[in-house]
């Protein structure tokens, strides 16, 4: 609308000018054409552009109108809904949950707001309790605009060329995944080197299913085929559907006879993406950052007593993701000219997700009912947030740099620089 208006501003002065009605005429042709407007829209906004006309509105209020103009919008005309209790309530819950999207955090309040209530860590009216019960993502996202102004970092790629063993492993791109058959994993390595990529530091092996979206995080002390393989046999043993395939990039931490050996004996196809292409992987990619870096930051990790922390964090942070976080999975993507559309289906945990697929049999999501209900989310987010402040304890020690302010009560994000710690 923005640029309609600069369109007919400009035209508008040439019509006036114009004198014979044939010129008008080809004026009025041209808005039409660039605007698409109604033809007889468009000749009396022609003639009435810049008049101003009183209209009344449904209240009885009369109101003074520009013809062409962007006018204001009485804030007074329309009471706020959601007022600053309910701002402050959803704030409280996205702090606390890993900020989450609003699309995936109207699928979380129905889930977490009656264990809230329970609990009594939450003391609200019933009015503030309805509203956000029935809040849209969109009204969210608006009211937390002004919270989500935070900065983004991004980490030092680590992922080395690998050897001849490439020309034995399939090359398999995101579209070509079978995303519909659960037991397929994609797996990267995040390394938390804090800036500095000199000497020994630690790596976490970041795994996903590809149906459901589960994440298996795992602290690697470096990033050495023994350790990837051992992180690998262990997601294979505690992960709920067993591994059936795994997709990497062409790192040769994942590209070894070790591995590759290992995939052989116990059945596991394994695919890579093509060179410099990141979206080959692009499931497990954007859970390097919403999960791995929102938890632990990009902060230098090399001590043991740090890998314990975050071995730890790591144990509860999956229950936490993989039992109550909502995703969503993407269902169609097509191209319209220059315009991208995709669908998704509606935000469900992993753990939800697996309920419902067919191919699991009823012993498995008994076990996964059963687990479920033993777990209580806002006990596993106040020991990952000690664990938080364990781990930017121990920075602090190694490196007097980094700020510690002590415990606290609130989650805590590990967002410093990563510049500090180089």
């Amino acid at each position: 609308m923005d640029q309609r208006r600069a369109v007919s501003a400009k035209l508008v002065a040439k019509y006036r000018g114009c004198v014979g009605q044939k010129q008008r005429g080809a004026i009025l042709e041209q808005l039409v054409e660039l605007t698409g407007y109604d033809r007889h829209y468009a000749a009396w906004l022609l003639r009435k552009f810049d008049t101003s006309r009183v209209v009344r509105r449904a209240d009885g209020r009369a109101v003074r109108l520009v013809v062409g103009r962007k006018n204001k919008r009485r804030a007074a005309a329309r009471p706020a809904i959601y007022d600053g209790e309910v701002k402050e309530v959803l704030i409280l819950v996205w702090e606390s949950f890993d900020q989450m999207c609003g699309k995936r955090l109207v699928a979380f309040l129905p889930q977490v707001l009656p264990m809230l209530r329970r609990t009594q860590r939450l003391a609200v009216s019933q009015a503030v309790y309805q509203k956000l019960l029935g809040i849209s993502a969109a009204t969210v996202d608006r009211l937390l605009k002004e919270e989500r102004a935070k900065r983004r970092l991004k980490g030092i790629a680590h992922t080395k060329p690998s050897s001849v063993l490439k020309s034995r492993v399939p090359i398999v791109i995101s579209s070509e995944l079978p995303v519909q058959e659960a037991g397929h994993f994609q797996i990267d390595l995040v390394g938390h080197e804090g800036g500095n990529p000199n000497g020994h530091f630690a790596f976490t092996l970041d795994a996903v299913e590809l149906y459901s979206g589960w994440v298996e995080p795992r602290i690697l002390l470096n990033k050495a085929h023994r350790w990837v393989k051992n992180a690998l046999e262990s997601i294979h043993l505690t992960a709920v559907v067993p591994i059936k395939s795994l997709h990497s990039d062409n790192d040769s931490a994942f590209i070894n006879e070790p591995l590759h050996d290992w995939c052989t004996a116990n059945h596991i196809d394994i695919f890579r993406g093509r060179p410099w292409h990141s979206n080959d992987t692009c499931y497990v990619e954007q859970k390097n950052y919403n999960i791995v870096r929102q938890a632990v930051g990009y902060m230098r990790y090399e001590t043991e007593e740090e890998i314990a922390l975050i071995a730890g964090l790591y144990e509860r942070l999956r229950l936490l993701i993989n039992f109550f976080y909502p995703s969503m999975k993407l269902l169609d993507k097509s191209r319209h000219g220059a315009r991208v559309h995709k669908s998704y289906d509606r935000p469900r945990s992993p753990a939800q997700r697996l309920l419902d697929c067919p191919q699991l049999g009823p012993a498995l999501k008994g076990r996964l009912r059963r687990q479920m209900g033993q777990l209580d989310p806002f006990q596993l987010k106040e020991e990952i947030s000690r664990l938080q402040d364990q781990l930017l304890q121990a920075a602090h020690k190694k490196n007097p740099q980094v700020l510690y302010p002590g415990p606290s009560n609130t989650p805590r994000k590990l967002w410093l620089p990563h510049t500090l710690y180089g």
